[in-house]
């Protein structure tokens, strides 16, 4: 967790007529199969993401990339090659109860079988980390999350991090924390045994996610937290800001960013972490 991985507030965006849920969920495979699907499915295979008897809690926030997700393992489970179980687990961090209602009824209207859990993480993070709250609550939240999975025999736990997610993400490292590190699509827990996360959107860009929940009519829950409400300068906004910049000039520049980190040249790198020891360029500078 020493990276800076968390996951920013969900950006709320407007919202059509709430569509009939058969033409949104004939839409995922349909209007969207290119953009979303395929990217999806794509996702899971490529990382081998699922396995035969495989037991997924499937993070449900109430923001819009997690309520998409949701939808994306039900039509999975659906027609993928094996068999696998998924439970769908909200953390209420402490909701307002307008914030938490919504989230039920979002739910309800989706045909997503909510598990929902209080961890009363809003009220920690305000008085032990008032200063970085999203950092420290994003890693609450995370081991709150991987409890929840354990406690329902769960062996993975499903996160709606999507491709904007990863650029970000190995930019704030890039910039902040000074290292080159990603977003990995997947890894197993350190703290509890036998667990592991995925993250299946990984592919999904953040634009096409918006679009589907806005043409969809569901209005999706934004962070809901007072904390970081009050806080100015949020550097993954500063950082999604600067990437929309960069895209004026270079139009890839995102996907350039995402490729960078599985075409890392060990031969042009000053020095890099394994298991957690340092090495230098100058260990094999003079062989052959």
């Amino acid at each position: 967790m020493g990276d800076i991985a968390g996951k920013g507030c969900d950006i709320l965006v407007p919202f059509n007529e709430r569509k009939p849920l058969p033409d949104i969920e004939h839409s995922i495979t349909k209007r969207y199969r290119k953009r979303i699907w395929s990217k999806f499915v794509k996702a899971v295979s490529d990382f081998e993401m699922i396995e035969e008897g495989d037991r997924i809690a499937v993070a449900v926030s109430g923001g819009k990339d997690s309520m998409l997700m949701a939808k994306l393992f039900q039509e999975l489970q659906r027609h993928w090659k094996v068999r696998f179980e998924l439970e769908f687990i909200a953390m209420d961090p402490g909701y307002h109860q307008s914030i938490k209602e919504l989230l039920i009824d979002n739910c309800k209207y989706l045909n997503i079988p909510i598990h929902i859990f209080d961890s009363g993480i809003f009220e920690v993070v305000n008085k032990i980390a008032s200063d970085y709250p999203c950092y420290m609550c994003a890693k609450m939240r995370r081991g709150v999350l991987y409890k929840k999975a354990q406690e329902l025999d769960c062996n993975k736990l499903a996160l709606g991090h999507h491709f904007d997610d990863v650029i970000e993400t190995t930019l704030l490292n890039i910039l902040y924390s000074g290292n080159f590190k990603t977003m990995m699509p997947k890894l197993k827990s350190s703290n509890f045994k036998g667990l592991e996360l995925i993250r299946p959107l990984y592919f999904v860009h953040e634009e096409n996610i918006q679009t589907f929940i806005q043409n969809s009519g569901i209005w999706p829950l934004n962070c809901a937290c007072m904390v970081a409400a009050e806080k100015i300068g949020n550097k993954r906004y500063e950082i999604k800001d600067m990437i929309k910049e960069l895209k004026k000039s270079f139009k890839d520049v995102d996907k350039s960013i995402f490729n960078a980190a599985r075409n890392v040249n060990m031969d042009a790198i000053l020095g890099w972490r394994k298991n957690g020891e340092k090495h230098s360029f100058l260990e094999n500078y003079d062989e052959d």
